[in-house]
C-alpha cells in the first residue's frame, strides 16, 4: 500500500511538472483572451454610449426642428395678429353691435390659440430702459430731460417670442 500512494505521489508530481510545463503556454493563451475579451467589452460599451448619445441628439434636433418649423409658422401669423389689434383699438371708438363683438370674439380665439403654442408678447413698457439684445430702435429722437436719456419713448410695433427665442424684436423710439 505504501508503494501505491508513493506511485499516486509520483503520478500526482508528475502530472502537476507536465502541467506547469504546459502552464505558461495556457497562461499566455489564457492573458491573450482576457485582453481580447475586455477590448471588445470596451469597444462594446462604447459603442452603445455612442448609439445613447445618438438617439438623445437625434431627438433634440427633432424637437428643435419642430420649434424652427412652429416659429415660421408663428413669424407669418405676426402681421395678422398686429391686423387684428389695430382693427380691435378702431372699433373701439365705433359703437359696439354684434359685428364687432363678434370680430373681437375671433381676435380673442386666434390670440389665445397663439399663446397656447408658446407665442407671447415681449414685455416692452415706455419708459423701460433700451436694451439692443431685446429691443430694435427705429429711431432716436433728443429729449430735453437728461433722465430720459437712453430710454423708451414709444413703441411702434409690438415684439413677440416663441418660448424664450424672441422672433420678432419689439420697433421702439429711444430718447437721446
Amino acid at each position: 500500500m505504501k508503494q501505491n500512494k508513493s506511485n499516486s505521489r509520483k503520478k500526482k508530481s508528475s502530472s502537476v511538472n507536465s502541467k506547469s510545463k504546459l502552464n505558461p503556454k495556457r497562461d499566455a493563451n489564457t492573458i491573450k483572451l482576457k485582453k481580447e475579451l475586455a477590448e471588445e467589452k470596451d469597444k462594446y460599451v462604447r459603442l452603445f454610449a455612442e448609439f445613447e448619445n445618438y438617439k438623445k441628439r437625434t431627438a433634440k434636433e427633432r424637437l428643435e426642428l419642430f420649434k424652427t418649423a412652429n416659429s415660421e409658422v408663428m413669424s407669418s401669423l405676426i402681421p395678422i395678429l398686429d391686423d387684428f389689434d389695430r382693427a380691435t383699438k378702431q372699433s373701439d371708438k365705433i359703437l359696439a353691435d354684434d359685428q364687432i363683438d363678434g370680430f373681437k370674439l375671433i381676435f380673442n380665439k386666434f390670440n389665445e390659440i397663439l399663446k397656447s403654442n408658446g407665442l407671447s408678447e415681449t414685455k416692452t413698457l415706455k419708459g423701460d430702459v433700451f436694451d439692443a439684445e431685446i429691443h430694435e430702435a427705429i429711431t432716436q429722437i433728443p429729449s430735453k430731460k437728461s433722465d430720459e436719456k437712453g430710454k423708451i419713448i414709444d413703441i411702434i410695433e409690438k415684439g413677440y417670442q416663441l418660448g424664450e427665442k424672441i422672433i420678432r424684436y419689439p420697433k421702439v423710439v429711444v430718447a437721446e
